[in-house]
């Protein structure tokens, strides 16, 4: 549905410092804050609405291709294309040390995991020296797709050493890993240390996640101890960029 915006455009300040299509983008925000414009709204087509705000369409689309980069809109092509405004990004809270399963338990969703392979094979040197371990020491390698209430979000890679985790792959993997090391094995994760990059996705991201190729995804990569200090988990989890927003909360301590 279009949605109708031509009746409240704002009167745009023109010399006070802050660019036209700054503004645009400050109102249409305002706009979805409040409710006004929801997910699935399209908005007026780029002509009319320039007219409207009294711009040129190339400060429109300047205002436009930003909220778009950010995913606030979702632009498409074609007569029935145009701007669309986006579901909103599903927070997800690094906070501690959260599983999949506990992050969507925060955000109140229902985590999924389709698992894609379980094997046990032999450690590589980075996946060794995070777990440390020899080069060439089994590990067991688990990758699985994790969604939130039957939507794709995240591709999970994990390694543990498998000397720890006899039987592992031979367990249910389809639900929280965390919560099977910690009732199967006492080694439940008690501390991580995670580094956070942008990466865009490869042919194998891009099969799992249903995406094309060259994505943007936010790659997390991970190395877990249990409280005993053993290295349980080195992890490299790669999410919809679209669809996420990492969160960590943080305190001011003396």
């Amino acid at each position: 549905m279009t949605v109708d915006l031509l009746g409240r455009t704002p009167v745009l300040q023109r010399h006070h410092g802050v660019p036209a299509h700054v503004q645009i983008e400050r109102w249409l925000l305002a706009q979805i804050a409040a409710g006004e414009i929801v997910t699935g709204d399209r908005l007026p087509g780029e002509r009319v609405l320039a007219a409207a705000l009294r711009v040129s369409r190339m400060t429109l689309r300047q205002a436009l291709d930003e909220l778009a980069r950010r995913g606030v809109l979702v632009r498409l092509p074609g007569r029935r294309g145009g701007a669309f405004v986006a579901e909103p990004k599903l927070d997800c809270d690094l906070t501690g040390v959260a599983g999949f399963t506990e992050q969507m338990r925060r955000a109140d969703r229902r985590a999924g995991a389709r698992v894609l392979s379980a094997r046990t094979v032999a450690a590589e040197p980075p996946v060794a020296t995070a777990l440390g371990l020899p080069a060439g020491d089994p590990v067991h390698e688990l990758v699985r797709v994790r969604d939130a209430d039957g939507t794709a979000l995240a591709l999970e890679c994990s390694w543990l050493p498998a000397a720890q985790l006899p039987g592992l792959l031979e367990r249910p993997l389809t639900g929280s890993l965390y919560d099977l090391l910690g009732r199967g094995y006492g080694l439940a994760p008690h501390t991580a240390v995670e580094y956070l990059e942008p990466v865009t996705a490869d042919a194998a991201d891009a099969a799992a996640l249903g995406l094309p190729v060259g994505t943007a995804l936010m790659q997390v990569e991970r190395t877990a101890h249990s409280a005993t200090g053993v290295a349980v988990e080195f992890a490299r989890d790669r999410y919809r960029a679209d669809k996420v927003r990492l969160m960590i909360r943080t305190e001011v301590t003396g």
